[in-house]
């Protein structure tokens, strides 16, 4: 257990995108608990829609997406019900009786979905599915309560660090469209500000966005003439 956390600490805490950072989660989790060879990440957004932001292979995108849609599973059961939810012998569960034998089908014999957290706020779930063991030994039961606590911690930081860098890149384009617009209409920063927030507001469309387009526009115009 103590060696297999080491490896997934060593693997998915190095500087990295969240694209990244997601990716390593799960194949440093598919590495670390070799009974389990197919793991996904999913995150449940505000509006409750889920969705699987990483995955090892087809195959979890395929069984994921039937939970969202079936609105039932050890997935969708982690992320709302209960933190852990182990599932063994899957062909005989009785839990979800739309959902298993379609992840029987797909030759899946055992299952876990786990909750995470970060500071106490449940950012995602951890899914995991065998297509090799019915049974869930209590070491790895352990081992994936103990990983999905560092994954959270770790994704909470990669996310922070994710929102930075993109409100750094939104004010950045902001302030281009600002001085490309006071040049084109001889204004102010502050009227030329507002002209952005204006359009943002008139058509409904984020302020960044709208920044994006001013400058876009700009560079293709200098590029022609």
């Amino acid at each position: 257990m103590a060696a297999a956390l080491a490896y997934a600490t060593e693997t998915i805490s190095q500087p990295r995108t969240l694209e990244d950072t997601l990716d390593a989660v799960v194949h440093a989790a598919r590495t670390s608990l070799p009974r389990f060879g197919h793991v996904s990440v999913s995150e449940r957004h505000r509006s409750g829609t889920i969705e699987t932001r990483a995955g090892t292979d087809q195959l979890v995108w395929e069984l994921d997406a039937l939970q969202y849609d079936l609105d039932e599973g050890p997935c969708v059961q982690a992320l709302e019900h209960e933190p852990v939810v182990v599932v063994e012998h899957l062909r005989h569960e009785q839990r979800w009786p739309r959902y298993i034998p379609a992840a029987a089908a797909r030759g899946v014999r055992s299952q876990m979905g786990v909750r995470l957290f970060s500071d106490g706020r449940h950012v995602g779930g951890l899914n995991l599915y065998s297509t090799d063991h019915d049974e869930v030994d209590l070491d790895t039961a352990a081992t994936a309560r103990l990983l999905a606590t560092h994954v959270a911690v770790v994704l909470g930081h990669a996310r922070h660090e994710h929102e930075l860098n993109q409100a750094l890149q939104s004010r950045k384009v902001i302030g281009q469209a600002v001085g490309i617009l006071m040049e084109r209409y001889r204004i102010d920063p502050d009227r030329a500000f507002q002209f952005l927030v204006r359009a943002s507001s008139a058509g409904n469309i984020k302020l960044r966005d709208v920044a994006e387009e001013i400058v876009t526009t700009s560079i293709e115009q200098y590029r022609r003439s």
